[in-house]
């Protein structure tokens, strides 16, 4: 069928849930994601799973069907490539590409989005850290561990920073915390080329190292 903006939001937001935790989704927690009325998600959720993308029972989490995780992926592909390709071409800061990509994402063209994928050479991972899955859905995954949840002396690889709060991210720019970095988890922050950094308030329920 053809695309909806608003089935493919409510399709990525399922995906993106469990993407970096294995909580499921409910509706309730879909509904403030999307901010929109529980009765409208409940509605739409009996949509998508009279379409075949969700598989749902009242009252219990929203899970993908394999249709619905392709297609969940090809949205996902698009934004995270148009990110990068803001932050890449066009100088624009890390905490300023989500909403930019949410509008974009609906209308350029397959062939447009192929160009932008061969232009930035086939990126891996978008300027937060999160995988970019390729034209044929395939993601790369690595073990990883929130660092709220990661024990002192840990140490790993910054794999990604959550985009949800713009100006959560100027901060952990402001830090010194960027995506890649080797560091060593501390009773006070972050140990980054043997500087401890303090870490901004809820930072670390948006940063995950790896495992």
């Amino acid at each position: 069928m053809p695309h909806s903006p608003a089935i493919d939001d409510y399709l990525k937001t399922v995906y993106a849930h469990t993407e970096w935790q294995d909580a499921p989704i409910t509706p309730s927690v879909l509904a403030a994601k999307l901010g929109i009325a529980p009765s409208s998600v409940t509605e739409m959720v009996k949509k998508l799973s009279a379409l075949g993308f969700v598989a749902h029972e009242p009252y219990r989490a929203v899970r993908l069907t394999p249709e619905g995780e392709r297609r969940a992926l090809e949205m996902v592909r698009r934004h995270r490539l148009i990110e990068t390709w803001l932050v890449e071409e066009y100088g624009y800061a890390w905490d300023e590409v989500h909403e930019e990509a949410e509008v974009l994402e609906h209308t350029i063209s397959d062939r447009l989005l192929e160009k932008i994928d061969e232009r930035l050479g086939r990126p891996r991972f978008d300027p937060h850290g999160d995988p970019i899955p390729d034209a044929a859905g395939l993601v790369e995954r690595v073990r990883f561990v929130l660092l709220a949840e990661a024990h002192e002396g840990h140490a790993g690889r910054i794999l990604r920073v959550s985009d949800r709060d713009p100006g959560l991210l100027r901060l952990i720019e402001a830090a010194g915390i960027a995506v890649g970095q080797d560091v060593r988890v501390t009773a006070r922050g972050l140990d980054i080329a043997g500087e401890n950094v303090e870490l901004p308030s809820g930072a670390a329920e948006v940063i995950w190292l790896s495992a």
